[in-house]
């Protein structure tokens, strides 16, 4: 177990091997909340602006959906347009 102490101006120094054990570098941010009395750090990650769109929670909900669906083998192979037209066009049908 290793230990930390606060200091001046609230701040906390993480012990070196944490630091090494998790690739921390300088500047890491952290997502900090209390949990059942505990403080519980969490490095986050910086996603560029353009990408940020996929780790939405309805991206990802819909990410797992997909991957359940390749898992149960819920598949359909379009080989060319005919069979995309085939498929949208069963689509189409089914709905109506």
């Amino acid at each position: 177990m290793a230990k930390a102490r606060l200091g001046k101006r609230s701040q906390i120094v993480l012990p070196k091997p944490i630091v090494e054990a998790l690739q921390l570098e300088e500047g890491t941010e952290f997502e900090i909340t209390v949990v059942d009395g505990r403080i519980v750090m969490e490095p986050l990650v910086s996603v560029p602006r353009s990408q940020a769109w996929f780790w939405t929670e309805k991206w990802q909900r819909e990410e797992r959906e997909a991957e359940e669906d390749v898992r149960a083998g819920r598949l359909t192979t379009i080989r060319n347009t005919d069979d995309l037209d085939s498929y949208f066009a069963q689509l189409d049908a089914d709905r109506e």
